[in-house]
Order: structure tokens, then sequence, then C-alpha cells
């Protein structure tokens, strides 16, 4: 070791040096690291020291703590969105299950979505601008949160024009039944066809930080998706809001001319 490498705090020399050890697979997903007595024994350091350095790697997104059970490597395997393969209707006929899900058990995980709310509201500048809509032409909005292997991966918050859905289980109801919105949207003349999607990344803010259970530093991938139907007509607008750490996007399109 050079002198140089010599200086780095003893937190961040043990830090490196395990990130090394995840990096080159001697730890991998869901190893134990070694506990801070351990590593304060190994490194001759103090506990205060080696609980820095185990920090240091959950701050990056390397390492989860659990109460009373120790501090692990994070699953690096990211939870892949497919683009418009997802919106498939094929798909959505043979399953009966919504996009999240499809996609969830494809990757062979447990999806688990909760619908917190069904509400009327004005829609936001940017979601009228897609709909099509004046801000004062209500919108009915509905909050999801989605879940794999009951872990918070995104939440998800969709705007419907009001006109289009009275009546509708879109309009009042948690629970959509077999093929979820889409199929809902189909049986009322709307079936996606094509989507616009904007995608961003950026700091959560502290209600998603809370509620998407983040690590301090990790930044969220905002997914403004936009649902445009066989005559043309933007029908629905999601803003998801995903974990940076746990998600990943896979899209695959033609490429015009």
């Amino acid at each position: 070791m050079s002198q140089q490498a010599d200086r780095r705090p003893p937190s961040r020399r043990i830090a490196d040096e395990l990130r090394a050890a995840i990096m080159r697979g001697d730890l991998v997903d869901g190893d134990q690291l070694p506990s801070e007595r351990e590593l304060a024994a190994r490194y001759a350091t103090a506990r205060n020291t080696a609980r820095e350095a185990l920090g240091i790697l959950q701050a990056e997104g390397l390492a989860v703590a659990y109460q009373g059970r120790g501090v692990f490597v994070r699953r690096r395997r990211p939870l892949i969105r497919m683009g418009s393969n997802r919106y498939s209707r094929r798909a959505r006929r043979e399953t009966g299950l919504s996009p999240f899900r499809i996609e969830v058990e494809r990757q062979g995980r447990t999806p688990h979505v909760e619908c917190r709310s069904v509400t009327r509201a004005q829609p936001p500048a940017e979601v009228a601008e897609r709909l099509g809509l004046t801000r004062d032409q209500e919108v009915i909005r509905r909050e999801n949160w989605y879940f794999a292997d009951d872990e918070p991966v995104q939440v998800g918050v969709t705007y419907i024009p009001a006109a289009i859905v009275e009546g509708s289980p879109l309009a009042t109801e948690k629970k959509l039944g077999k093929g979820s919105i889409y199929q809902r949207f189909e049986d009322l003349g709307y079936p996606i066809v094509r989507i616009r999607e904007e995608i961003s990344a950026r700091m959560p803010t502290p209600d998603e930080f809370d509620g998407l259970a983040m690590l301090p530093g990790v930044p969220v991938i905002e997914v403004l998706h936009t649902s445009i139907d066989d005559q043309g007509r933007p029908f629905e607008v999601t803003r998801f809001v995903m974990r940076a750490d746990l998600n990943g996007l896979d899209y695959e399109m033609p490429v015009e001319d």
C-alpha cells in the first residue's frame, strides 16, 4: 500500500476494502458483512470507526442494515421496466394482470400494489397540457404504491380526465378487476396503442424518501407516462417515481428514417 493510500481515514480504508470485495464477487448479494466488533478487531480500530465504514457502504447503496440482524450486501439485480412491452394487450389478456404485476412476475419476484386513494382534483399544469385539458377541468387522481417482494420500489400518481370515466370503476374504485386499469380503459373505448414517456432523475422529496424507504444519497427516476389511443387521443398521464437503486429501464423501439 502506498504512503498516500495509508493516509486514508481508517473508516474510508475499511469501506474501500469491503467495497472491493463486493465488486470482485467475494461478497455477493445477500451476504452478511462483518459486524462492527469483527471489523474493529480485524483493523485494530474503534467500533465507531467500523460503524462509519459500514455507513459509507449503506450511503452508497451497496449495503443495507436490518435491525437486530446486521448489515448485508444489497441485492444489485434491478427491477427492469420493459418499456412498450409492459403494455402488451396479449399479455394482459393471457394473465389478467396489470403491467407492473406482469413485469415483476416475469422477473421471478412477487408483486404487490396498494391503491391508497382515488379522488377528484385539478390537474397540474404539465398534466393538463399532455391531456389537452384546461386547468379548471377536473381529473380523477389515483395514487398507487408498488412493491416487489414486499420492498417498496415505486409510486405512481395517475391523472384521468373525469369526463371520460364518469360512472366507471376508474372514477371510484381502488380495485379494478381482471386486466386492471388498461382493460377498464379499453372497455370504455380507449385502447392503449401508443405511449410517450419522459424520463428524468432527481433527489427524492421527504415524503418519497420515507415512503420508499430510501437510503441517503440515492436519487429517484421520474417517468412521466402518457397513454394514447387508436384515435390519437391522450387519455391518461401517470407520474412514476422509482427508486434508482432498485429499478432499471429497458426500451427497444424501431428507428425512424
